[in-house]
């Protein structure tokens, strides 16, 4: 396990699925953690689990498509642990449907939480990040920004944002020794997934090479070892969780 031993990390949509899992997995390599989302019962309960096995956490409710509220919710990180490490740009929504008969506040949602909100974290996390001249932020994309997905545009665009949206900054703050990264996990047995007909699941089963879906704990692997002093050398990358079905 990488060491992230006195670091601070906040995990935006923590409060299920992979941002859950990836900020239990960020506790246990040592990481102060801060968790955010919209849902703030399910945060609490995940506070009293970090904490229950020693660890140390803060619940943040925070929508990141509200710029106030994201604002609000570092102001909170940073009087709580006085520094932030790390930033895990988790929050995503679906809105799914054709591209042809989508409705604009359908695209328009999906874009403002998925693409604006990670842009909106960014900035927050930035002012801190550059003033300590350190830093390492992580954008979770999908296996769909690079493949494409059939009903899924909105979701497809705001994903494939966020690669070149970890492109560019990466390419700015470089000089100041903060990494930005992005991890593009394939279908992933998460409630997003949960909800898929099981047919569909087992067709999607054929199109992966190694036959089955991933888990959260393999994409909350990646994500810690981008946050570790490990991967400081990496920065700029994509790094695929897809168990093969698309190589890129």
């Amino acid at each position: 396990m990488f060491s992230l031993k006195d670091k601070v990390a906040l995990v935006t949509g923590a409060s299920q699925g992979i941002g859950r899992v990836t900020a239990l997995a960020l506790s246990q390599a040592g990481a102060k953690v801060a968790v955010a989302a919209r849902n703030e019962e399910k945060l609490v309960n995940l506070v009293s689990e970090i904490e229950a096995a020693g660890g140390s956490a803060l619940a943040v409710k925070m929508d990141v498509a509200d710029a106030e509220q994201v604002k609000v919710g570092f102001q909170q990180v940073l009087e709580k642990f006085r520094r932030l490490d790390i930033l895990v740009n988790n929050a995503a929504i679906t809105r799914d449907g054709l591209s042809i008969r989508m409705k604009q506040e359908d695209w328009e949602a999906v874009l403002k939480t998925n693409l604006t909100g990670a842009h909106l974290c960014t900035q927050q996390a930035l002012s801190t990040m550059m003033r300590a001249r350190a830093g390492r932020i992580i954008n979770i994309s999908s296996v769909v920004a690079q493949s494409g997905n059939a009903g899924q545009a909105n979701y497809v665009a705001a994903k494939a944002g966020l690669i070149g949206l970890t492109k560019a900054v990466a390419i700015e703050i470089a000089s100041r020794h903060i990494t930005v990264n992005a991890v593009a996990p394939g279908f992933i047995e998460t409630p997003m997934t949960d909800v898929l007909p099981d047919k569909v699941k087992e067709e999607l089963k054929t199109r992966i090479p190694l036959g089955r879906m991933g888990s959260p704990r393999e994409v909350a692997a990646a994500i810690v070892f981008l946050a570790s002093d490990e991967a400081g050398y990496i920065t700029g990358h994509v790094l695929n969780v897809n168990g093969g079905m698309h190589l890129a």
